[in-house]
């Protein structure tokens, strides 16, 4: 029989991890973080981790695993993320992903294999070399022309994943979407999906008030601290949002009110294609999450919904 699993996702912003540690203390179960920014240390702030507090009330997995300067790939969050659930399944507990990173979540919840992913050093080296002289908009362009399902999921600064498209592609002749197409039609976990979702005006006015909460915790003496350390820019990790716009700051490439505006306008941006790539999902039960004081309604349904699907 199937293990059950939990994923509660969303859009950023839209309140996941309150819900999430209230949907855990239900079931006396663990929550598996499916958020790429979330697995790096020392990145605190800028990735809306949640607080000490919150990780002692519910035991949290995949957070800090891995240093900022490290690759971390997919296939490894998958191998990671998929001992946890075992494990957690393991001791008789209700694991619970909770997360952003669609990606993320579809390497758990279908059986994605990326243990035979091809790879072309010699044609990689050549894409690096064209973003170098045409600029990562052509290579951007070239990925919307083979695979534009990816290149839709992909923002045009993230050159290493949008090279990694290109060469899976120019290796197999099939687009990275269809590899990821693969396995959908039988996931290996009793599945229950929810989305929580709130009309743009709201989401954009609480988008906005993050990013100010963000400021006022110390973002920018977060990521000085980060180049201390020794990340740079060109750092997957440091292209994240809230990242690569402070450095802009502290380069002196931009005003800090710009660059505090690019976080707000980018991160609007970024919860838009979060929306477009969930709502292909028809599994997902979606939850209006209007307001805190509609938190206990919200969560006393998602209770209700798990205890009639699943036998925790």
């Amino acid at each position: 029989m199937k293990k059950p699993l939990v994923v509660i996702t969303g859009p950023t912003a839209t309140g996941k991890t309150d819900v999430s540690l209230l949907v855990a203390e239900e079931f006396a179960g663990e929550i598996v973080s499916a958020d790429s920014m979330q697995a790096y240390r020392y990145m605190d702030i800028g990735t809306a981790k949640p607080t000490a507090a919150e990780m002692k009330r519910v035991r949290h997995h995949m957070i800090d695993v891995v240093d900022p300067w490290q690759e971390f790939s997919v296939a490894e969050y998958q191998r990671l993320a998929k001992y946890c659930i075992e494990d957690i399944q393991n001791r008789g507990k209700l694991p619970v992903v909770v997360g952003g990173t669609g990606l993320y979540i579809n390497s758990l919840i279908y059986n994605l294999d990326f243990a035979d992913t091809v790879s072309d050093k010699k044609f990689r080296g050549y894409l690096t070399r064209l973003s170098e002289e045409r600029g990562k908009e052509y290579l951007y362009e070239m990925l919307r022309r083979v695979d534009p399902d990816t290149a839709q999921r992909l923002h045009i600064n993230d050159t290493r994943r949008v090279i990694r498209a290109l060469e899976i592609y120019h290796c197999s002749g099939r687009p990275m979407s269809a590899r990821r197409d693969n396995g959908k039609a039988d996931p290996p976990y009793d599945l229950v999906m929810f989305g929580l979702r709130m009309d743009r005006e709201r989401l954009y006015r609480r988008i906005e008030e993050r990013v100010d909460k963000m400021i006022e915790k110390g973002l920018v003496e977060e990521v000085k601290g980060l180049l201390k350390m020794g990340c740079t820019k060109d750092m997957v990790s440091m292209q994240g949002l809230g990242y690569k716009e402070i450095i802009g700051y502290l380069e002196e490439r931009l005003t800090f009110s710009e660059a505090i505006g690019i976080l707000k306008r980018d991160t609007r941006r970024f919860a838009k294609r979060q929306f477009t790539w969930f709502r292909r999902d028809d599994r997902i039960n979606w939850k209006d999450a209007v307001g805190i004081g509609d938190r206990g309604k919200i969560v006393g349904s998602m209770i209700d919904h798990i205890k009639l699907r699943l036998e925790v």
